[in-house]
């Protein structure tokens, strides 16, 4: 099979992203012409692979960089919006089930604890006001806090081995946190699409090049990787979902969003262990504050993970550096993203981010004593037999353009979208996949609104009973789309 020369809507990348687009436009209009474009063999093999991300479902239960203290105060509007993102992409896929698009949610999620952990009386206090603040939202109600041992040795009792009676330490608890394989999901509702007669996927099919074209449509230039047999189509959307790849593809098509942007690029390393008697004594996702000039990517975490049934305990990530902007991308990915439109933002962000550039080094640099040194911090008689290093996914961080510092490091996820509105591009790493229905629906809303607005309307509705509304504000809206996402996903906290 080879690319039809025309459809409506052309996705390139096979991750989580464009399934999830996908997805949503197919059941909007079924006879749209999709066509989903990916680079390697199979989907899913790069930042939505299982082993390429850390699973967790990102509703800032624990997640402390959500959560800055300001002149005395904790901020958490921005773990609000998280929290709320996660909701939608919990209801989007509670509907997929429901529908009986997707099967055997166990999968793809399961419940996991998360925590936050903290060490030493600044940061206990901190964790308590923190703890204090989210009791005000109900997004964050069934929250536990303790920071007596006795209990902590309930909570992680993994963790807990080997302390002294006078440390002091303290924790958060959320039960209705999740373990999530995006790239089992995304494997699911590829499957799903690949039976409709109006959407076609290709992997090994690399798109090499994207430009305007009259009448408001995109020319595509793909290239398959196996026979290289090379093919131009158009399409009337195009929706660029390459993870690292997204940058250049982006600037290919010319549109003025795109300029100022540059690309950070950032690896990763887990220590892992699928030693039963350690897996058994941990059971939760559990984040600390991060290391000073660390990206919030790097917050270090000990986790439950649970892929293809099987528990494991996952540490990290410790950062590295690597000028591919994709984990299987070319060394060449960065020094060929630099021009005359970017230099300046890129060296500007580079300029005045120095202490990342230090951690970077340090982190590179290190051995697997050094990394199981780190590790003792969570797990006081960790023994290097025990744990491995696995290699996580490649991430490109956002350098957008800054009129004072020339150009600043941007650590969330952005949607770029043209003023027509007939390209859009994702951007960014954290929390990435966990706002994959949020992300979606906001490309939505600004490249095909007014569907939104009417004949789309009543279906998104049914996908995400509570959009448009701002959950916060709505305590009873909160509990009983949690208890339908529970009852549909099969959750258990």
């Amino acid at each position: 099979m080879t690319p039809k020369p025309k459809y409506d809507i052309a996705l390139i990348g096979g991750g989580i992203m464009s399934a999830t687009l996908a997805a949503m436009l197919h059941e909007f209009d079924p006879k749209l012409k999709i066509v989903i474009f990916e680079r390697l063999g199979e989907v899913a093999k790069e930042s939505s692979s299982a082993w390429n991300n850390a699973g967790t479902g990102h509703s800032a239960f624990c997640e402390l960089n959500y959560t800055p203290e300001k002149e005395g105060k904790i901020d958490i509007k921005k773990a609000e919006y998280i929290a709320e993102q996660f909701e939608v992409s919990k209801q989007f896929w509670s509907y997929l089930i429901n529908k009986g698009l997707i099967d055997n949610p166990k999968e793809f999620i399961n419940s996991c604890s998360h925590m936050s952990f903290v060490f030493g009386e600044k940061d206990v206090e901190y964790l308590k006001k923190r703890y204090a603040a989210l009791q005000k939202s109900a997004l964050f109600q069934g929250m536990e806090y303790a920071d007596d041992h006795k209990t902590l040795e309930k909570w992680v009792p993994l963790m807990m081995q080997k302390r002294m009676s006078s440390d002091k330490l303290a924790a958060t608890k959320m039960d209705q946190g999740t373990d999530v394989d995006f790239g089992k999901l995304t494997s699911k509702l590829i499957d799903y699409l690949k039976e409709k007669e109006s959407i076609d996927v290709f992997t090994y099919h690399e798109v090499k090049d994207v430009s305007p074209m009259k009448k408001g449509e995109w020319k595509l230039k793909v290239k398959n990787r196996k026979t290289l047999t090379k093919h131009n189509l158009k399409a009337k959307f195009v929706f660029i979902g390459a993870g690292g790849y997204a940058l250049p593809l982006l600037e290919s098509s010319g549109i003025e969003e795109s300029k100022g942007y540059g690309g950070f690029p950032v690896s990763g390393q887990w220590l892992v262990t699928t030693n039963p008697e350690l897996v058994e004594k941990h059971n939760a996702k559990v984040y600390t504050q991060a290391t000073v000039g660390a990206p919030p990517m790097s917050v270090p975490h000990l986790d439950l993970r649970i892929i293809d049934g099987k528990k494991a305990l996952l540490f990290g990530p410790f950062a590295g550096f690597s000028t591919k902007f994709l984990k299987e991308g070319s060394y060449l990915d960065l020094p060929d993203s630099v021009n005359f439109k970017n230099i300046r933002s890129l060296f500007g962000a580079w300029w005045h981010n120095m202490p990342l550039t230090r951690y970077l080094i340090q982190q590179v640099t290190m051995n697997k004593s050094q990394r199981m040194s780190h590790l003792r911090d969570f797990v006081k008689d960790a023994k290097e037999e025990d744990w491995e290093l696995k290699h996580a996914g490649q991430r490109v961080q956002i350098i957008k353009r800054d009129r004072f510092e020339g150009g600043r490091l941007e650590f969330g996820t952005e949607v770029v979208v043209n003023k027509e509105g007939n390209i859009a591009s994702l951007l960014g790493a954290s929390p990435g996949a966990s706002t994959s229905a949020f992300a979606m629906i906001m490309v939505l809303e600004k490249c095909f609104g007014e569907k939104l607005k009417n004949e789309w309307h009543d279906k998104l509705l049914e996908m995400v009973p509570s959009y448009g509304k701002k959950l916060a504000e709505h305590p009873e809206l909160i509990n009983q789309i949690r208890e339908y996402s529970k009852e549909k996903l099969e959750l258990e906290y």
